[in-house]
Parts: structure tokens; sequence; C-alpha cells
């Protein structure tokens, strides 16, 4: 019997994929410009006639968040929200993007004859267009688009160490938990009036020019935290690593505990709300810019050579301790800033918020999303981000569920779900469907 049901759940699966398959080689030749423009449209459509939509499918208004919470709250509105997605959401996404290909693909081609930077900013407004008008629906969405992509940041510091260089840290919570406290001292103690700090000591306006500044320095303390880490660790063999750097983060974690002058375990507040939608944006859009260029770089290439086989990239005149301690440092960096774009979101923080629970969402996000690869990075940290968030009606059992979810890809995809892939920006903006005089097929690649 158990036989004959997988059996048939094998056949059911194959025909869903092939008929997935069939559906998706209609859109295999939509550049990402028409898909751009197909959510900037379907963004506007429910601004418009979401709310009156929503009440006339049985909703007493617009889904946060795809309708995942709504249903998990509300089961009997599962049919409702289905079919406000599909009608919101499914229909104009796809049928404006089927139709707008044709101009879309020829759009990209002539983005072609500009610069690869203006064709860049081109789709990067358009990005932040449609998630700063699909934000502006609800509070909720614009929280969870701004730690979604602050776990971007994350999880790429965490893969350049985890996946790139193929070691195995546990001390990003603590990288974390270094930037987002120097962060929020800087900008509380100069611009804030405070009971802990006292009167602010320069003018408010000031603020947010100096933000930067903030963020800058608390991801120089990170690394330089991160030094503890790397020196013992890199002059010893197999997974001190592991070891030592999990130890960092329960030291910063204690550390911070017992600073009064911090706040101790009660943590910090009153940060100032400086990382709004567009300061986070462009933090994410540079962090995957120079990530991606340092893991191509010749760095990037050594980094890889040291997974593969250390003696033997030695033995190939790579400096391997100079490289594992630079990536480190660079990995942690990048974690500070992180870390202190998350505490101005958040608005208060506390040593526990950077404890195990925070190094497991980390780790889930890498290895979800897959290792050795930016794009893998983008889409586990946002697709666990989301995951996380419509299944949050569930309360404990949604600890549950993502545990098992994760079993069953490391199962099936050990290396993730788009890992060893590289991010080429230029092969992104290319027309679709359209074989170059070298017989390359864009749609294809």
């Amino acid at each position: 019997m158990p036989k004959k049901i997988i059996s048939v759940g094998k056949k059911i699966w194959a025909t869903m994929t092939g008929w997935l398959k069939k559906f998706w080689s209609n859109f295999r030749d939509v550049p990402l410009i028409s898909w751009l423009v197909a959510f900037s449209v379907t963004v506007a459509l429910e601004i418009f006639i979401g709310q009156a939509l929503a009440r006339m499918v049985g909703l007493s208004k617009p889904p946060a968040l795809f309708g995942v919470a709504l249903v998990l709250d509300n089961p009997a509105k599962f049919l409702s929200a289905i079919i406000y997605m599909i009608l919101v959401y499914g229909l104009p996404v796809g049928v404006i993007a089927y139709l707008t290909k044709g101009v879309g693909n020829q759009i990209a081609e002539w983005l072609l004859q500009f610069p690869l930077l203006l064709t860049s900013v081109v789709h990067l407004l358009l990005i932040y267009g449609v998630m700063h008008y699909w934000t502006s629906i609800s509070d909720y969405r614009l929280l969870v688009a701004r730690l979604a992509m602050i776990s971007i940041i994350v999880t790429l510091s965490l893969n350049v160490v985890n996946g790139y260089m193929g070691e195995f840290s546990c001390s990003h919570p603590g990288f974390m938990a270094l930037g987002a406290y120097v962060s929020s001292i800087f900008t509380v103690l100069l611009f804030v009036t405070d009971n802990r700090f006292g009167d602010a000591l320069l003018p408010a306006f000031l603020g947010p020019f100096m933000f930067p500044v903030s963020l800058v320095l608390g991801g120089f303390v990170s690394a330089a935290g991160a030094l503890l880490v790397a020196i013992p660790s890199f002059r010893t063999r197999g997974d001190y690593l592991a070891i030592i750097s999990l130890a960092f983060m329960f030291i910063v974690k204690s550390l911070f505990e017992n600073l009064e002058v911090v706040g101790g375990a009660r943590g910090i507040s009153n940060q100032p709300d400086y990382a709004n939608l567009w300061t986070i944006f462009v933090w994410t859009v540079l962090a995957i810019w120079i990530i991606n260029n340092f893991v191509r770089s010749t760095m990037g290439k050594a980094l890889n050579a040291v997974r593969d086989g250390e003696l033997a990239a030695s033995a190939m005149t790579v400096n391997t301790q100079k490289t594992k301690m630079v990536a480190f440092l660079f990995a942690a960096f990048w974690a500070g800033i992180g870390g202190g774009l998350f505490a101005h979101v958040i608005r208060y923080i506390n040593p526990g918020t950077f404890g195990i629970r925070k190094l497991a969402e980390v780790l889930a996000m890498v290895y979800f999303g897959g290792l050795n690869s930016v794009t893998g990075s983008i889409v586990g940290a946002v697709g666990f981000s989301l995951i996380s968030e419509a299944l949050r009606p569930l309360d404990i059992f949604k600890w549950i569920f993502i545990p098992i979810m994760l079993i069953l890809i490391m199962i099936y995809r050990p290396t993730g779900l788009i890992a060893f892939r590289e991010f080429d920006v230029a092969q992104l903006f290319q027309p679709k469907g359209k074989k170059d005089e070298e017989g390359v097929d864009h749609a294809a690649a």
C-alpha cells in the first residue's frame, strides 16, 4: 500500500511539474523590465481598488502579506484570500508581463546602448518604486520589507565565510550586536535627548547625514571584534572556528548584559528613525554590489581555492592565512552594518536579540538559499523572511514547520535552492528570447 501511494504521488508530481514547465515556457522570453512594469501596475491596482475588491470577495481589508497569515488565523477565509490574490496579483502580473514582452525586449535592447550603470539605475528605480508603493499600503509590509533587506546584507556576509571560504562560523549575531550597539550609542548620544545619556550633543537635523558614519563605525568595530575570533581560529585546523566563533557570540552577549552603561539586560531604546525604506534599499544595493565584486575578484577566487583545498592553494602561492583573515573581517564589517540598520528599524535592542535564535535564523537563510551564490543568499533571505512572517500566526508551531522544511531541503537540495551560481548584472538586464551573433539564447541563459 505505501508503495502504491508513493507511486501515485510521483505521478501527480511529474504531471504538475510538466504542466508548470509548459506554462512557464510562455514567459521565458519576458525581460526583467516587463516584470517590473507588470508589478508596478499591479501595485497601483491594489492601491486604488484593493479595499473594494477585498470586501467584494468577503475580506475586511486587503491581506497584509499575500493572505497566508489571514488564512492561518481564519481558515474559513482561504477561498476569499485565493481569489483576491489571483485577481490582484496573479492575473494582472501574468497578462501584463506577457503582453509587454515585445516592447520590453526592445527597451532592454535599447538600454544596452548605454553604460551598464545607467541601465542598472533605471531598473533599480523601478524596483524601488514597486517596493515603495507596495509597502505604503500597510505599515506591516513596510516593516517586513525593511527587515528582509537587512537579512539580505547579513546573509550575504555570512555566505562569504560559510560558502565561499568553506568554513563554519557562528559569530555573526555577535558582530551584529557590536554594530547595533555602537551605531545606537552614536546616534542616541549625539542626536537624542535621553534619560540615560542626557541631552543631545548635536542638532537633530544633522542626524540623517551622520547616520552612515554611525553604521560604518559599527562595521569597523565588528571587524575589529572579528580579529579576536580570526587570530586563534586560523592558526588551527578542523572545526575550531565554529567552536571559537560560537564562544565569541556568547561572550559579546554576556558583555552587553553586564554593561549597565548601555542598559545591561534591558538594552537601549529611543534610536532615531533614520533607517527608512530608501536608506536600507541603498545600503542593500551597495552590499550586493560590493560583496558580489569581492567574491568575483582575485580574492574571491583565492577563497574558492582555499575552500577546495588549502594545501593545494598554498602550493599555488595563495597566502591562505591572509585570504581567510581579509574575508572574515570583510564579512564581519557587513554584519555590523546589518546590525546597525536593524537597531534603527526596531528602535530597541537588548543582548537577547543577538542570541542563539538569531544565529539559527541567519544560518537557515544561508543554507536555504544556497552556498557560494549571491543570488542564493538573496533568495534565501527574502524567502525565509516572508515564510517566517507568513507563519507567525502559528506561534510555537512555526518552529516545527520551518525545521521540517529545512530538513527536506537539505535532503533533496543539500547545497540549497540556488547554489554555486554567479550573479551577473549584465546578463540580468539582457533582452530575452533573442539569439545574439554567437547563437546564445538569452532566455535559456
